[in-house]
This record gives structure tokens, C-alpha cells and sequence, in this order.
């Protein structure tokens, strides 16, 4: 539980955060379940966002993922150099959220949210590759 003299998390949504929104928006309009995008808003605005202001490190380390390639490696370093550039107690985090994937990076009292997206949104479509 949080201490009551800790300091109060802020919150704040990315200008990508904002355009991943609407890329969801579009998405589930083409799925046929528009009311997805209104219980994520709703999801986001009484449980996500309340949650993230009182246990800002409730997701998984981001930079503590396997490193399976070179490739990966060199992103991470980049990825670990930029987030010092921004802060030395920078951290990147994500948040798997039912269908939804979050990516927030915590700077001191401050969480941005950076990312989201539909589960289905990260996958192939194979349909469309053999059609």
C-alpha cells in the first residue's frame, strides 16, 4: 500500500498514445465491435490510469525481456541510452492490459504513456499475405 506523504503519480497520455487511440478506434470499427473502443476508454479512465497513480511499477520491467539476437541487443542499448539522455531514473514498462497491450515509461513522479495496442494488431495477417 502506499504511503500516505508519498508523492501523488501524474499521468500523462503521448501524442502517440493519442494516435495508437485512434488506429484501435479504426480497427475495432472494421472488427464490427465498436463498443470495444468505449469499454477501453472506460478501462483506461477507472482502472488503468487510477492504478498507474498509485503503483506507477505495477507493469513489467521492459528492458528485462530476453535478449534472443543481436539485433535486439543493439536496440536495447539504444532504447537504454535514450532513456538516460532523458532522466537517470527512467524506466520503461508495459502493461498487458485483457486485449491490450501498454507501453508507459516512468520519470520520477510522472508516467507517460507511450503506446497501445490491440493484441490482434501485433500478429500477421495471414489471410491477406496468401490472397
Amino acid at each position: 500500500m502506499a504511503s500516505q506523504g508519498a508523492p501523488k503519480i501524474t499521468v500523462k497520455l503521448t501524442a502517440n498514445f493519442e494516435h495508437n487511440l485512434a488506429d484501435i478506434e479504426q480497427f475495432l470499427l472494421e472488427a464490427d465491435v465498436p463498443n470495444a473502443f468505449d469499454l477501453l476508454l472506460d478501462e483506461l479512465t477507472g482502472t488503468v490510469i487510477p492504478n498507474l497513480e498509485r503503483f506507477p511499477d505495477m507493469g513489467r520491467s521492459f528492458l528485462e525481456r530476453p535478449v534472443r539476437s543481436v539485433e535486439v541487443s543493439r536496440g536495447l542499448d539504444e532504447l537504454q541510452g535514450k532513456l538516460h539522455d532523458i532522466g537517470d531514473n527512467a524506466e520503461l514498462r508495459e502493461y498487458i492490459l485483457n486485449h491490450y497491450v501498454l507501453l508507459y515509461a516512468r520519470l520520477n513522479e510522472t508516467v507517460h504513456l507511450l503506446s497501445v495496442r490491440h493484441h490482434r494488431q501485433l500478429s500477421f495477417d495471414l489471410d491477406q499475405i496468401w490472397n
